[in-house]
């Protein structure tokens, strides 16, 4: 009669882990698996932005691939240069008032939201799921934002203070939670008591220790709602205002009205500001929180 060793469920999977570890499974598949799924996501995203910055410079563009380099009249024509088909008048005067009412937009989301976001981090009151709630309540479609601010302020929606309020009140979810994601990787209660042990004042903690340790995710809810708050659409449709032409009507009518290569330069002018305000605001970010830091 022979004996049998038996090896229980425990020892089993340690013997296996072991053996994942001599063979380096981790870095031989998953770290070039992971790779590759990284680089699948972004070819699938930037292709098609590729693709239309690219077929702005052609000169037709029929089926897949554009065809005819390389040719300015598109943007020539979309910036006013140039007469053509589709809506007439230039892109600046448009261009400036939206990015002037989206910085507004986004400044009073940064005044607003930062404070929303680390009392609700820091402390526990009464009614703060409530509060957690109603800060990310505005997550509605624009249009249905729209009909609710006419309906409320019916003489000062259309007007630029109209839209900076609206635009802030739309977008104030995004730097909601992308700050408030940032304060709750930090112990901020452990951050303000040694900071009150060597003698600095809850303000001066405030704004050289917490919030530039929170600069990422400030700076990424600045560029959110600055982007989304220049191309809002649905919101900026209904408010319907008047003179100057905001930059997401510019967009609409380009693109619903112009010939395809024409609307493919309009949106390249789209990318080409968020490109420049996205480097603009992580650039002037990270040097004013290292200057407020020291």
């Amino acid at each position: 009669m022979t004996d049998e060793t038996y090896e229980t469920p425990n020892e089993s999977g340690s013997r296996l882990w072991w053996l994942l570890e001599r063979l380096d499974v981790s870095n031989r598949v998953g770290r070039p698996l992971v790779t590759l799924v990284v680089v699948l996501v972004l070819v699938f995203l930037l292709v098609p932005i590729v693709a239309t910055v690219v077929a702005s410079f052609a000169t037709t563009w029929t089926g897949v691939i554009p065809r005819g380099f390389f040719t300015l009249d598109n943007w020539r024509i979309v910036l006013g240069m140039k007469e053509g088909l589709g809506p007439r008048g230039g892109v600046f005067s448009g261009l400036f008032f939206s990015a002037m009412v989206a910085t507004g937009g986004m400044v009073l989301n940064i005044l607003v939201g930062v404070p929303i976001a680390y009392s609700l981090t820091r402390y526990d009151f009464f009614g703060k799921d409530w509060v957690n709630t109603l800060a990310v309540l505005p997550v509605v479609p624009g249009i249905v934002l729209a009909v609710a601010f006419i309906r409320t302020y019916p003489t000062r929606s259309s007007s630029a203070l109209g839209l900076i309020v609206g635009y802030a009140l739309l977008k104030s979810p995004f730097m909601v939670l992308t700050v408030q994601s940032s304060f709750q990787s930090m112990n901020l209660q452990q951050i303000e008591e040694s900071a009150r042990s060597l003698g600095a004042s809850w303000p001066r903690t405030f704004l050289t220790v917490i919030l530039p340790n929170a600069k990422d995710g400030i700076i990424a809810g600045s560029i959110i709602t600055w982007t989304l708050a220049a191309a809002e659409f649905n919101f900026t449709f209904i408010v319907d205002p008047t003179d100057p032409q905001p930059f997401a009507l510019f967009l609409y009518e380009n693109i619903s009205r112009s010939p395809v290569l024409q609307s493919a330069a309009a949106v390249s002018v789209y990318f080409s500001i968020v490109l420049m305000v996205i480097l603009l605001l992580q650039s002037v970010g990270r040097a004013g929180f290292t200057t407020a830091q020291r």
